[in-house]
């Protein structure tokens, strides 16, 4: 009887540590990655919008010489 009950409470303390780790280890895993992503594509994109507006007036004052 000693055997099972020390079974049923080796289970139970075991099954216990699982659920705390699964309800107390963060969901959002995986938002960290993305939100650097989804800023390194901002910064991709300002400065693409940088790099035209440089090209057009270098092309617009290099027409005025000519």
């Amino acid at each position: 009887m000693l055997h099972l009950a020390a079974t049923i409470h080796t289970l139970g303390v075991n099954l216990y540590g699982r659920a705390h780790t699964r309800l107390t280890t963060k969901p959002e895993r995986g938002s960290e990655t993305i939100e650097k992503v989804l800023w390194a594509v901002a910064v991709i994109a300002i400065v693409a919008i940088v790099v035209t507006a440089i090209r057009a007036y270098v092309t617009s004052e290099a027409a005025k010489i000519g």
